[in-house]
C-alpha cells in the first residue's frame, strides 16, 4: 500500500511533537515536512498528500488559502477561531476535503455522541453545565471541546449558543434560567484536558466525564483523520464523520 505523505504544520508545539512521535510507528503514513508555526510551508506542499495544522489562529487562515491553491486536503486542530475565521474555513471546504474538529480524541468524540443522546433522552427539564480543565498555558477559553459540547446541547434543545451559553457566574446572577447552558473554564498546572458534562434535575444528576492523560490520544486521532481525508471528496467534515458516528 502506498503511504500517505503528510505535513505537520506547527511541529514545534506540544501537539506537533506528539504527532511526530506517533508518525514514527504509523505504517500507513510518512512525514514529508515538519514545519514550525512561523516558517513557510510552500516548498513542501507539492510533496504532500495532506496537511495537519496545529499552529495558532493567526497562521491557520493563510494555510487554508495555500491548501486551496494546491488542492491539498487539510486537517485543522487549531482552536479559538473567530466567527469570521470559521466562516472562511467552512467556505474553503467547498473545494478541498477539510476536517475541522475541536478535538481528535476518539474518547472525546464518543463524549460528543453521548452528550447528544443524553440531552435528547433527558429533555429540557435537566439543567446543563460544562466544566473544562486545562494546563496553565492554554490561551483560549473555553476550550474548543467545551464550546462544541455546549453547541451540541443547544442544537438538541433548539437554543442559540451565543445567547444561551453563560460563562461562569459572579455576584447575584439570580435563579438559573431553563435555557441556560453553563460553561466553566479552569486553568491549573499541567492538565492535558478534562471535560465534564453535568445534566441535573430535582433529585438526580448525570455526569459524563472524559479525562486525557496524554496528548498522544489527540495525535493518533488527527493522523487517522488525515488518512481518511485523503480518500474523501471536497467537503466540511469533523471527527464524527471520520469515526462514522453520524450514522447512528
Amino acid at each position: 500500500m502506498k503511504k500517505v505523505k503528510v505535513i505537520i504544520y506547527g511541529s514545534n508545539g506540544k501537539m506537533g511533537q506528539s504527532l511526530l512521535a506517533c508518525l514514527r510507528d504509523n505504517l500507513k503514513m510518512e512525514l514529508v515536512g515538519a514545519i514550525a508555526s512561523n516558517d513557510t510551508i510552500d516548498s513542501f506542499l507539492p510533496l504532500s498528500d495532506v496537511v495537519i495544522d496545529f499552529t495558532n489562529i493567526e497562521s491557520t487562515l493563510p494555510l487554508v488559502e495555500k491548501c486551496l491553491k494546491a488542492k491539498k486536503p487539510l486537517v485543522i486542530g487549531t482552536t479559538g477561531h473567530s466567527k469570521e475565521a470559521r466562516s472562511q474555513i467552512i467556505a474553503a471546504a467547498k473545494e478541498i476535503p477539510l476536517v475541522f474538529s475541536p478535538n481528535y480524541s476518539v474518547g472525546v468524540n464518543t463524549l460528543f455522541w453521548l452528550t447528544k443522546k443524553a440531552t435528547e433522552i433527558l429533555g429540557p427539564e435537566y439543567d446543563s453545565e460544562i466544566i473544562e480543565i486545562h494546563h496553565r498555558f492554554k490561551k483560549d477559553a473555553p476550550s474548543g471541546t467545551a464550546r462544541r459540547l455546549a453547541e451540541i446541547i443547544a442544537e438538541v434543545r433548539h437554543l442559540d449558543y451565543e445567547q444561551d451559553a453563560h460563562h461562569g457566574r459572579v455576584g447575584m446572577p439570580g435563579s438559573r434560567k431553563e435555557t441556560e447552558i453553563g460553561v466553566h473554564a479552569v486553568r491549573a498546572g499541567d492538565v492535558v484536558g478534562d471535560h465534564t458534562v453535568l445534566l441535573g434535575t430535582q433529585g438526580e444528576r448525570l455526569e459524563l466525564i472524559h479525562r486525557a492523560s496524554s496528548r498522544e490520544t489527540f495525535a493518533r486521532g488527527a493522523l487517522r483523520a488525515a488518512f481518511w481525508a485523503c480518500h474523501q471528496q471536497p467537503g466540511l467534515y469533523d471527527m464524527q464523520d471520520v469515526l462514522g458516528l453520524k450514522k447512528n
